[in-house]
This record gives structure tokens, C-alpha cells and sequence, in this order.
């Protein structure tokens, strides 16, 4: 399969799904900018915001209860909400995806929004584990 988010919607990649529906699925990034920090994605592929008219507006809902379930249940403070659509915007998945990063006090601000290489730290199975473990537990209480 050429396409790695493609090959998690037909459930052949595994991944930490925070939320599906019809439409949309939502996972934790393997590579978070920030703790809880999840792709929001169509099921269809589409390579980017541009490709469809109506993209954004399917996948929309989804975007908002992630957005929802990580500001209660991880405590964070505030979030970005943002999309790449081309090699230069630094897309490096060519399938539509949403990014949700929740934002804490302690490192607040559009400029910190992603950390530097030196900075940023890879989480292990155990702490992307325990995020989905802690959205999880929330979204059930719902």
C-alpha cells in the first residue's frame, strides 16, 4: 500500500485511534509536537485540503469532538488546529490530515507550537499507551 494513512483506515497499520465515524478517523501522532497531539483524517484519501471543496466540512465534526475530548480529558490549557497541503507547507503524508495539538501553560504560544529537534521528545509504546489510555477512559464517561 503506497499510502501509510490509507493503510490505517483499512486497519492493516496498527494505531492509537482516539476517534472514528463515518467519515473521519483520529489517531495519536507517533511523533507528537506536544502530549496528546492526534491526526484527524477522512477515510477517504484525498492528498490535501485542496482537492475537495467539501473536505474539511466532512471531516469537520471529527476535528471538533477530538478537539473537545483532548482539552477535558488531558487538561490541557488550549489548542492548535492546522493542515499542510503541499511539500512546500511541509506535508509529508500525502493524505488529508488535520492535526490537533493540545497546548499546555508551560509551553504556550504560536512559536512553541513545534518544538525544535533538539527539544522535541520521541515518546515511547508505554506514553503513547498512556495517552489514549487517559482520552480513552473520558470519551467512555461521555
Amino acid at each position: 500500500m503506497s499510502c501509510l494513512f490509507c493503510g490505517i483506515v483499512a486497519g492493516d497499520i496498527p494505531s492509537r485511534t482516539v476517534y472514528s465515524d463515518d467519515q473521519a478517523i483520529a489517531f495519536l501522532d507517533v511523533s507528537p509536537w506536544h502530549r496528546g497531539h492526534t491526526l484527524v483524517i477522512p477515510r477517504r484519501h484525498l492528498d490535501d485540503i485542496t482537492e475537495d471543496v467539501g473536505a474539511l466540512a466532512e471531516i469537520a465534526p471529527a476535528v471538533s469532538n477530538v478537539s473537545r475530548l483532548l482539552m477535558q480529558n488531558l487538561g490541557a490549557d488550549g489548542l492548535n488546529v492546522l493542515t499542510n497541503a503541499g511539500p512546500a507547507s511541509g506535508q509529508e503524508v500525502f493524505h488529508l490530515h488535520v492535526h490537533v495539538v493540545p497546548r499546555y501553560a508551560d509551553s504556550a504560544g504560536i512559536g512553541r507550537m513545534v518544538p525544535s529537534a533538539e527539544d522535541r521528545v520521541q515518546p515511547t509504546d508505554a506514553d503513547l499507551d498512556a495517552v489514549l489510555s487517559e482520552i480513552a477512559r473520558g470519551a467512555k464517561r461521555r
